[in-house]
């Protein structure tokens, strides 16, 4: 089974996210924020990560910038999911490390399938 970690600081988005992955058969771990993810990767490897962008403490590009520098996360996907879409902000995420960027709200069919094209 694989383990995503699902970032975000609202209660209620990581809740929709996690009910969408658990029913799609995945392993999840929620994080509040870009610190809590990084340091629930120091302790867990993970196939995915799924992170918001717009957080306190850490964003969601600070927190991939970071997760790129760990030997461990060097190859993991990692997927920006935020209510930004300008190109701006997906040019920073590209940059960053990350493997893709979705804009919220999301479509679960759409996650799902996003997410079976870049897991290994």
């Amino acid at each position: 089974m694989h383990s995503i970690l699902a970032v975000d600081d609202s209660a209620s988005m990581r809740k929709m996210v996690s009910f969408t992955l658990v029913g799609a058969g995945f392993k999840v771990v929620e994080a509040v924020d870009g610190i809590d993810a990084f340091e629930k990767a120091q302790k867990q490897q993970f196939d995915l990560v799924l992170t918001d962008q717009n957080m306190p403490r850490l964003d969601g590009i600070g927190l991939t910038r970071k997760l790129r520098e760990h030997p461990n996360f060097k190859n993991t996907p990692i997927l920006i999911l935020t209510t930004e879409s300008s190109d701006q902000m997906k040019q920073a995420g590209r940059s960053a490390g990350a493997t893709g960027w979705l804009v919220k709200p999301f479509d679960p069919t759409r996650l799902i399938e996003v997410i079976h094209k870049v897991i290994r």
